[in-house]
């Protein structure tokens, strides 16, 4: 049986003084009171473009960052994806901060880490009679002004669909949508599988308002259930691999066909030169070759098959394609999206403005990324720490790990158990890109200053490293 990885190639090889204090003082009272940014938080232009733009999330669900045409897999097939690649920027040294899909979510609408919009799992912990109910996890989402609740200030509609965990639509600051509360995203998760209608009309309506949008498309794919039309799976079923392996590449191949279907309506309304499309996965995954799941390394771990996606910003005559290897996270995207559309907002958010260095070619100027995991089920819904399985740096090409001693419950858990085996780990992420070989016993310096950089990133109150 061929790799699961088969076919990898490596081939991408001044603020007023006033203003400064003010930001100083917001910054010093959001550390020491905890999160606390406003969902009324007052937000400010900058002279905005006379036709801001359209802007598309496509956001895949459990999908390996190997597994793509452009990313050199030689048996997947994603011609799609691969044009918007071709079109686009893409930064092959993309990541998420966590490898579970709502806590991932979390931060695209929020521009915070898990720690600090603490959204740390799925579900509450203590099944069958969780420790607080599941409703008390939407309260998190009240607390901030979230991305399309600062475009709607600026005119823009929004539409969400598909994987969206924070209650109905209106909730997370949609003017429209398909979700109305249930987990997963119940009406919402029939995007893509079942066709793009709701999109169509959606974006059809905005230009009959003649105003400017935002799609949240998050379609149920790949994720289980792998259940592809025949016609994608007769391409792998023969291949040398494995019935689980098949099924999920042919889901991939479904969820290209969607975006195809997208890009292209785009193109017919003639509204493609004027809408930025940024594609990402919400976390990794590596099928398991003998089960309908995942394997150890990949979805809730650490490890990069777990929080490394590629991100691809698309919009034609603004973006000059090319591929960049700089690390990035999307904790940055939405600063950069608010920087495309030309917003400024006292909103606090995490990450950086990429806008500049995706539109002017400037290199971005970043020491390192930060990452962390927890439970799949959330112990204290006001405690983050309390499910904390992990903290991670990566610095240039080495990524340290680091493991903790919290309480770890509900589905999925022996990942984090299987990393709880070597609970310091220090891999060359460049020439080891699966982590194979742990140098924490070979670098001991590098551990060190990996360790205070995550230290000063999230000081701990309450947990322990395993050693």
């Amino acid at each position: 049986m061929k790799s699961i990885y088969s076919g990898i190639q490596y081939r991408f090889g001044k603020i007023k003084k006033i203003r400064c204090l003010i930001n100083l003082v917001l910054l010093f009272g959001y550390f020491s009171l905890g999160t606390n940014s406003c969902k009324h938080s007052p937000s400010r232009s900058v002279p905005e473009s006379p036709n801001p733009p359209n802007i598309v999330l496509i956001f895949s669900d459990d999908h390996a960052w190997t597994d793509y045409g452009f990313m050199g897999h030689e048996l997947v097939k994603t011609p799609n994806i691969d044009r918007l690649s071709e079109e686009g920027i893409v930064f092959t040294r993309g990541y998420v901060p966590t490898a579970v899909c709502r806590p991932s979510l979390m931060t695209m609408v929020t521009g915070l880490y898990p720690h600090e919009h603490k959204i740390t799992g799925n579900d509450p912990s203590g099944r069958p009679t969780p420790n607080f109910p599941r409703e008390a996890l939407l309260e998190h989402i009240d607390r901030f002004e979230t991305l399309p609740e600062i475009l709607n200030k600026h005119s823009y509609l929004s539409h969400q669909s598909g994987k969206w965990w924070e209650g109905d639509y209106k909730r997370g600051g949609f003017t429209h949508g398909m979700t109305r509360g249930e987990r997963h995203g119940d009406d919402g998760l029939i995007i893509g599988r079942q066709g793009l209608d709701s999109i169509y009309n959606f974006i059809t309506h905005a230009m009959q308002e003649e105003k400017p949008f935002y799609v949240w498309y998050a379609p149920f794919l790949p994720h289980t259930p792998h259940n592809p039309p025949p016609r994608i799976l007769e391409k792998y079923i023969d291949l040398d691999i494995t019935e689980s392996v098949a099924k999920y590449y042919a889901m991939i191949e479904w969820l290209d066909e969607t975006c195809g279907a997208l890009i292209n309506f785009l193109e017919e309304k003639g509204l493609r030169k004027n809408t930025l499309i940024y594609y990402l996965s919400d976390n990794g995954w590596i099928q398991n070759p003998a089960a309908n799941g995942f394997a150890n390394g990949s979805k809730q771990s650490a490890k990069d098959g777990g929080v490394r996606t590629p991100i691809i910003f698309s919009m034609p005559g603004v973006l000059k394609p090319g591929v960049r290897s700089e690390l990035i996270s999307s904790i940055d995207l939405m600063p950069t999206l608010l920087g495309a559309v030309g917003i400024e907002t006292d909103v606090l958010m995490s990450g950086i403005n990429l806008w500049p260095a995706l539109t002017e070619g400037k290199s971005i100027h970043r020491k390192a990324i930060f990452g962390e995991g927890y439970g799949h089920d959330i112990i204290d819904k006001d405690n983050p720490e309390a499910s904390l399985a992990y903290r991670w740096c990566i610095e240039g090409d080495w990524k340290l790990i680091l493991c903790y001693d919290g309480q770890l419950e509900g589905w999925g858990s022996h990942t984090h158990e299987e990393m709880r085996t070597e609970p310091i780990r220090l891999y060359n992420i460049v020439k080891d890109p699966h982590e194979t070989n742990n140098l924490f016993n070979v670098y001991p310096e590098i551990v060190k200053r990996l360790r205070s950089k995550i230290d000063n990133w999230y000081p701990l109150k309450d947990r322990k490293v395993l050693q």
